[in-house]
């Protein structure tokens, strides 16, 4: 089951897409609420590698955005 409880303590990070499999640059420790604000103010382009790591799952950050 997701945690996507706004005030779960999440990590957002983006994947780059490099040729060794990429690398993934952590923008935020918090709650989900104020994870998701700051994705949202992302470009298009960086909300394609944005992910949520919750406790127990992680998830593309469009997947949630979207569906949502």
């Amino acid at each position: 089951m997701r945690t996507t409880y706004h005030s779960a303590s999440v990590r957002l990070y983006h994947l780059d897409g490099g040729p060794e499999g990429g690398a993934a640059t952590t923008l935020f420790y918090g709650p989900l609420s104020e994870a998701m604000l700051i994705g949202e103010q992302q470009p298009a382009e960086v909300q394609e590698g944005l992910y949520i790591a919750t406790d127990n799952d992680v998830v593309a950050f469009l997947d949630l955005f979207e569906g949502g």
